[in-house]
């Protein structure tokens, strides 16, 4: 019987222990964290996105800033507007969401983020800390995959992974901090030959292409890890993961399922990266 890795639920228990941290914080007279998130424009998942953050930011008890600025705003206008919020010290992480508008450079304003609040780990010398193994801040969606495989017990030293994808946001951090774990790691992409024969031999299968139910159980060793990173539409409009759950369901030992596996885990090591950062402002 395979292990359903629930991030939902874990998701729900460490943001209830933020939230109980929080009113200590309050009761004690310590500054609340404060989390800013900056939208731009009308995207519509950047919308759904950027509610959520906010909702979690809120049910857990930060001061949760949303600036909203319509798609029209000039890079210089932006990049002052992030410069502001460095040089507050009641903010402690700030997060612009992506994508941006054509004409805004997304480079630049990765950069201008100061490292030490950025609590979505994109900045290039959070990165690059994370890649020398010695990370301060990390991208939120592998934190939440490797959160996720420690709270199940599920020990990755000398496993082989296989990661599919490269992307900067998941393939490519997951890689490092899989090699901090101490396993052994495959990155497996669109251009990769016999994929099949990569992840025939995982103990762990990451998946993370953005193709609704690519994966099925010809691709999947017995008793392998699956962790399902994708958020596809089906053909019947129905919430999928790149990984054909039911037909995958009975040859492994855990998987994530989608939705209520990974995605809950982002937003929740989101809220834990702020945490922290306020943590080392009142010297908890």
């Amino acid at each position: 019987m395979a292990v359903i890795l629930d991030g939902k639920a874990l998701a729900n228990k460490m943001q209830e222990d933020l939230a109980n941290e929080v009113t200590e914080w309050k009761n004690k007279g310590y500054r609340i964290p404060t989390l800013v998130v900056i939208l731009i424009g009308e995207d519509s998942a950047s919308k759904v996105y950027v509610k959520n953050k906010e909702k979690s930011a809120q049910k857990i008890g930060f001061n949760s800033i949303v600036r909203r600025l319509d798609d029209s705003i000039k890079e210089e206008e932006l990049l002052l507007i992030i410069e502001s919020y460095n040089q507050d010290d009641s903010v402690d992480g700030i997060l612009v969401q992506l994508p941006l508008p054509k004409h805004i450079d997304e480079e630049k304003v990765l950069l201008a983020i100061d490292p030490r609040k950025d609590v979505d780990g994109f900045h290039p010398l959070n990165v690059g800390k994370l890649f020398v193994g010695d990370p301060d801040m990390h991208p939120c969606t592998p934190y939440g995959i490797i959160t996720l495989l420690k709270e199940h017990q599920i020990d990755l030293v000398g496993k082989k992974v296989v990661i599919i994808g490269r992307s900067n946001i998941v393939g490519k951090p997951l890689m490092h901090m899989m090699l901090n774990e101490d396993a052994t790691v495959t990155i497996a992409h669109s251009k990769t030959k016999n994929l099949k024969d990569e992840t025939l031999t995982a103990d762990v299968l990451v998946a993370a292409i953005g193709q609704a139910e690519f994966i099925t159980s010809d691709y999947v060793k017995e008793g392998a890890v699956v962790v399902d990173v994708g958020m596809n539409r089906n053909s019947e409009g129905k919430l999928v993961g790149d990984v054909d759950y039911q037909d995958v369901l009975p040859k492994v030992s855990a998987i994530t399922p989608v939705p209520g596996g990974v995605g809950p885990m982002t937003i929740t090591m989101l809220m834990e990266q702020t945490m922290n950062q306020g943590r080392k402002h009142c010297g908890e």
